[in-house]
C-alpha cells in the first residue's frame, strides 16, 4: 500500500489538473491550436461527463452506499445497476470527459497531456484500493461483477 493510496479525493485531483491545464496557455501559447466547433465539442463531451458522473452519485445513494471515495471498506452494497452496467467507474470516466473537454477548450497540446496523467493517478491510487476493498467485501460477486463489467468503457 502506498501513501497516496486513497489520500487525494478525487475531485481535488481533478481541479488541482484543472488549474495545471488553464497554465499550459499561458506557459506555452505556441502550443495552441484551432479546432473548428472547439467550444461546441468541449461543452458536449464536459456535460456528457458530468452526467456520467451524476448518473453514479444517484445510483449509490439509491443502493444507500457511500459516496466518498477514500473509504471504499464502508461500502454497504456492490452497485452493479444503472450505468454501472456500461463501466465499473462512472464517476472517474466523467472526471475524466470533464478533463477532456477542458483541454479542448483551452486548445493547448499541453492541457492533453494531463489526461493520461489522469488515468494514471485514479487507477494506482484509487481505482486499485477501492477495487481490492471491493473484492475482499464482496469476493465472488465483484470478482464475477468485474470480469463482466469494464473499469474504463
Amino acid at each position: 500500500m502506498s501513501a497516496l493510496e486513497l489520500k487525494i479525493p478525487p475531485p481535488v485531483v481533478v481541479l488541482i489538473l484543472g488549474v495545471l491545464m488553464w497554465l499550459a496557455p499561458r506557459v506555452l501559447p505556441s502550443l495552441g491550436f484551432q479546432v473548428p466547433v472547439s467550444s461546441v465539442a468541449a461543452v458536449g463531451i464536459a456535460l456528457a461527463g458530468l452526467v456520467a458522473a451524476v448518473l453514479g452519485i444517484i445510483a449509490f445513494r439509491r443502493a444507500r452506499t457511500t459516496v466518498d471515495p477514500r473509504k471504499p471498506g464502508e461500502t454497504s452494497s456492490l452497485v452493479t445497476v444503472g450505468v454501472y452496467k456500461l463501466t465499473r467507474n462512472p464517476i472517474y470516466l466523467g472526471d475524466l470527459a470533464i478533463l477532456a473537454g477542458w483541454a479542448i477548450w483551452l486548445s493547448n497540446a499541453i492541457a492533453f497531456i494531463f489526461l493520461p496523467l489522469f488515468v494514471l493517478y485514479i487507477n494506482r491510487f484509487q481505482i486499485e484500493p477501492e477495487e481490492r476493498a471491493l473484492e475482499l467485501k464482496f469476493g465472488l460477486a465483484y470478482t464475477a461483477y468485474r470480469s463482466r463489467v469494464r473499469r474504463w468503457l
